[in-house]
């Protein structure tokens, strides 16, 4: 990685993309992936894949270029160590994502890392860090539980007025880490133990990883962070579908395109993950 002398990323420094998948995602993660390499304004290193042990997502990341993770090497849990449910919703497979998203700083070799979820294609040139600073893509709602398990989990509450949660971050390893190593202080347990106890289970959203870090970092270092507005769009059906005169149309507007496989969050089997 190269740093300037004051220790702040350089224009053409490198970094990794890290995005959770599973199966069902394969109809969208080429979109995601190419828009990736032409959108994102930085030098790319990595693009490292993590999703469950199956042979079509094997050989989907080796035809793209890209490194692939086992989901169940990364934490010493694994999906069905979760109780995260209803008799009508289940978003322990959702959770478990998370978790692995606050496990890049073990996982890519950069200092930075770029986090996009497996439904998010960028319309948009795309930069993350500028003079300095980290950019922060933000929408002007969210969910309150999140800000309760928030200040549950690091004592105090959020520090930004808009909210980080908008399908891509960038995170800092140094500060990640950190983050993790003031949890685990805070609670005496590991990091994703702490997450998993300050929630409330009952609620259908009760974690953000995106909101949870955004917020520390914001909190911490609020001057070396640039907020703008992520102008997100989502949309049901498949990329592919889009003509080229309406996609240039939608990137008037937007920056980025999410495509939701269903509506709700209902309960499902066969490792089926809900969205947030």
């Amino acid at each position: 990685m190269s740093l300037s002398p004051t220790g702040r990323i350089s224009a053409a420094a490198t970094i990794d993309v890290l995005i959770p998948a599973i199966e069902k995602d394969l109809g969208t993660l080429p979109y995601v992936i190419d828009a990736v390499r032409t959108k994102v304004q930085h030098p790319i290193g990595q693009i490292i894949i993590i999703a469950p042990k199956r042979q079509r997502m094997i050989d989907f990341c080796r035809s793209k270029g890209c490194r692939f993770v086992d989901e169940n090497t990364v934490l010493p849990l694994t999906k069905q160590d979760i109780s995260y449910g209803s008799a009508k919703w289940e978003r322990s497979g959702w959770l478990f994502q998370q978790l692995l998203k606050l496990s890049g700083d073990r996982i890519c070799s950069a200092d930075y890392f770029l986090v996009i979820d497996a439904d998010t294609v960028l319309i948009t040139p795309h930069r993350f860090r500028s003079g300095g600073k980290s950019i922060f893509y933000c929408r002007n709602w969210s969910q309150p539980q999140y800000f309760a398990t928030y200040k549950r989990l690091m004592g105090r509450k959020v520090s930004a007025s808009s909210s980080f949660v908008t399908h891509y971050m960038l995170f800092e390893k140094g500060k990640l880490s950190r983050m993790k190593r003031e949890i685990e202080a805070r609670h005496g347990m590991p990091w994703h133990k702490a997450i998993i106890r300050s929630m409330n289970r009952k609620k259908q959203f009760a974690f953000s990883e995106y909101e949870t870090y955004g917020n520390y970092v914001y909190s911490t270092d609020r001057s070396g962070v640039s907020l703008r507005k992520a102008r997100n769009k989502s949309l049901h059906g498949s990329p592919g579908e889009i003509s080229k005169p309406r996609l240039a149309k939608l990137a008037g507007s937007y920056r980025s395109l999410s495509f939701h496989k269903r509506k709700g969050y209902v309960k499902t089997t066969g490792g089926s993950r809900s969205r947030k």
